[in-house]
């Protein structure tokens, strides 16, 4: 999967939401001043090079939808930001959100009982 740019990612978040859309539906999502048509148009015929979104051809008009799924789309990313920016380390990105979010205490705990209800964590205590 090749890595999206700022504008492709903030057009995916649209199609996700919509699921399926000509370019004026997600235009009009996007918050004033909205970009040019043929901006968004390029940008979604780039993100179908891409392999990230695929349509539906009516006569001379189009309605995409996202061929990724945004929840692949999020492991993807979430295993490239853990990989290159902290040292392959769930330990270190944890320790960045508790210190750099300003958790409370209910957040910390909120996260403790999620830690302990994963059903992986016996897994791992087993390996």
């Amino acid at each position: 999967m090749e890595k999206l740019t700022k504008k492709e990612e903030e057009i995916m978040q649209i199609l996700w939401e919509i699921e399926r859309g000509l370019v004026n539906d997600v235009i009009v999502r996007f918050p004033d001043p909205k970009p040019p048509y043929t901006t968004v148009s390029s940008v979604i015929r780039r993100l179908e090079k891409k392999g990230y979104v695929g349509y539906k051809a009516y006569g001379k008009t189009h309605e995409y939808f996202p061929i990724i799924a945004k929840g692949d789309y999020r492991k993807r990313t979430f295993k490239h930001l853990l990989q290159n920016y902290f040292d392959n380390s769930v330990e270190n990105i944890v320790s960045f959100i508790v210190t750099e979010e300003n958790l409370s205490k209910e957040e910390i705990k909120k996260l403790n009982k999620l830690i302990e209800q994963n059903p992986n964590l016996e897994k791992r205590k087993g390996e």
